[in-house]
Order: structure tokens, then C-alpha cells, then sequence
């Protein structure tokens, strides 16, 4: 049974669609990676279903979590799911934390909404899920501001924000952006090895297909408000079949082999106000038919197991400008 079972959801902003009815699972204690360039819509789709996104926003299809339905839901529900049962990591720690008030605090208002523990006890808990995440000397640390910690550091306080409701679903929005390659690599090791250890389900919002890889059992592509192409990271890995798939995976360099130029995925994302006719990847895609330019080709799924969005999907096996690279052997074992 799925933990989190999402289908045909839409979003518009003052009448533009953005979202174009996705269907998308998470089952209890998967782990599932959302990849694509920005403006494709991974965030939006998870703002929606929390109930996050502004009063301009549109907002129908079903969302639902545990049986429940969060979309157009009461505000008494919403609270009730967002910060306990479901937790969100957003992109940038710097502005998630508020400057003037100590992380301790931060943290134990957090720890006494979701669970109910005052005093002592919930200053007992902070730390400990301060030491949890990594931060050295949590219990004297506790009570510094968030510009006394490194960024990657502040990113660790809310990853331990995000777990003091005890969430079954962690949504890790970009959780590694603009931090070094060490402590991305160190974020990544953290975030798996608290889900080993507590059992929650994630989401794994990304740029970097690496990263994904490293984290996620199961992998989505979006492009352009649309999921295009879903597998398991295997099967995404040594078998991409969307044409922007194999584009994505065409643009990362080689660690080995000779040097060679990168293949770019050559325009950019359609503006939602003027989308193309047919399927919304064509005017960038050298496999695009007539055919391509006028049907909107649906989400179906492949002998194979993979669920792809394409009349003319690739025929390669492994990408050449990145399949033979140990990247591939290294993220996808």
C-alpha cells in the first residue's frame, strides 16, 4: 500500500498550468527521486501537496496520504500531517532559520509542537538530535545562532528540525545545493543512514542524478510539469529511455576516458504561458516526428517496467558520453 498515492495533479498560477496532472507513488520506507532542470516542477508539486503553494494558486486532483485526502483539505488536517507525519528540508537552510532567535530554541519549538515535550525533556531531545545529525559539541552549541554554524552545518539543524516530529515522509528539497562536493557527500551519507535507522519514506528533489542515485531506490524525470519517464535507478541508469533522460545523462562529464565537449540539451524549458503543441520536450528533441509536434504522448508502462512518456524513445543502451564512466558503476550499484 502507498504511503503517499498522488494522482492527476494540477496546478495553476492566475491561470497558467504549470502542473499537467501528475501521478506519482511513495510507498512506506521508499526512498524516490524527483530529477529534472528547474522550472520542471518538482518543488511545486510537493508545495501543493502540503498546501504550501500562495492564495493565487489552483490547485486540483488528489492527494492523498495514508488514506487521507490533503487537497482543499481543512487547515486542521494540514497541521496536523505537515512537520509530524510529513516533513520538508528546503533549499536554502540560511533562510529557513530565523537569524535572531538561538537554533535551540528553533529546534525545541519544533520538538513541542510535533510531540508534546516541555522543559528539560524537550531541551534533552534537541540535542540529541543535534548529536544525530552530526553537529559536534551539540549541547553547548545548542544555544548559538544560526551565523555561528557553517552552511552545511545549518543544513544538518534542519535535517534535525525536519526529524523531531518524527515524520513517516522526509521531502529533501535540493538539500546539498550550493554546498561542496565533501559535505553534499556528507549530507547524503546522513540522510541514508537516518533512514536506515528510523525506516521513513523520502523524496529526493535533485539536480545532480549522482546524488539521486546515491540516496533513492526509484527515480521520476519531470519535465515541464509533466513526469516523462519512472524506473527504478538500475533500470534508469543503464537503460534511460526519454530522449531528455538521455540528454540529462549526456551533460554530465566523464571522470575517466579522454577529454571530450559535452553534449547540452540545447534550448530551454517551454514557457508555461506559451506551451508547444504536442509533447512539450519536441522543439528541443532530434527524434521529434510530426507526430510528436501535435499528440501529447501519456504516461504508460513498458514491458520492461519503466513508465515513459514518448512516441520515439532512445534506442541506446547506456549513454555513450556517460555510461562508460565509473560514475555509473559507482552510483547505480
Amino acid at each position: 500500500m502507498s504511503l503517499v498515492s498522488i494522482r492527476d495533479l494540477k496546478v495553476s498560477f492566475d491561470g497558467v498550468q504549470v502542473l499537467h496532472g501528475i501521478d506519482f507513488d511513495v510507498g512506506k520506507g521508499e526512498a524516490v527521486g524527483l530529477v529534472g532542470e528547474s522550472g520542471c516542477g518538482k518543488s511545486v508539486t510537493w508545495l501543493a501537496a502540503l498546501g504550501l503553494l500562495p492564495l493565487k494558486a489552483t490547485v486540483s486532483g488528489s492527494v492523498k496520504f495514508a488514506g487521507k485526502e490533503l487537497v482543499n483539505a481543512p487547515r486542521t488536517t494540514l497541521e496536523n500531517v505537515r512537520g509530524g507525519r510529513i516533513a520538508m528540508i528546503f533549499q536554502d537552510p540560511s533562510s529557513s532559520l530565523n537569524p535572531v532567535q538561538r537554533v535551540g530554541k528553533q529546534l525545541i519549538e519544533s520538538i513541542r509542537l510535533h510531540r508534546g515535550l516541555n522543559g528539560a525533556e524537550a531541551r534533552a531531545e534537541a540535542v540529541r538530535l543535534l548529536d544525530l545529525v552530526g553537529i559536534p559539541s551539540a549541547s553547548t552549541r545548542i544555544d548559538l545562532y544560526p551565523h555561528e554554524f557553517s552552511g552545511g552545518q545549518c543544513q544538518r539543524i534542519m535535517i534535525a528540525m525536519a526529524l523531531a516530529g518524527e515524520p513517516d515522509l522526509l521531502i529533501a528539497d535540493e538539500p546539498t545545493t550550493a554546498l561542496d562536493a565533501t559535505i553534499q557527500a556528507q549530507i547524503l551519507d546522513l540522510l541514508a543512514r537516518i533512514r536506515a535507522e528510523t525506516g521513513m519514506a523520502m523524496v529526493f528533489i535533485s539536480h545532480d542524478l549522482g546524488a539521486v542515485s546515491a540516496v533513492c531506490e526509484r527515480a521520476a524525470v519531470m519535465y515541464a510539469g509533466r513526469v516523462v519517464e519512472q524506473n527504478g535507478i538500475q533500470g534508469l541508469f543503464k537503460n534511460p529511455r526519454h530522449p531528455y533522460t538521455v540528454g540529462l545523462f549526456q551533460a554530465i562529464p566523464q571522470l575517466d576516458g579522454p577529454r571530450q565537449r559535452l553534449q547540452p540539451i540545447h534550448g530551454t524549458v517551454p514557457d508555461p504561458r506559451h506551451p508547444p503543441a504536442g509533447c512539450a520536450f519536441s522543439p528541443r528533441c532530434a527524434r521529434a516526428s510530426d507526430f510528436c509536434t501535435s499528440v501529447q504522448p501519456g504516461l504508460v508502462r513498458q514491458d520492461d517496467g519503466c513508465d515513459l512518456a514518448c512516441f520515439n524513445p532512445s534506442a541506446h543502451a547506456i549513454p555513450a558520453a556517460y555510461g562508460s564512466s565509473a560514475m555509473i558503476s559507482e552510483y547505480a550499484r
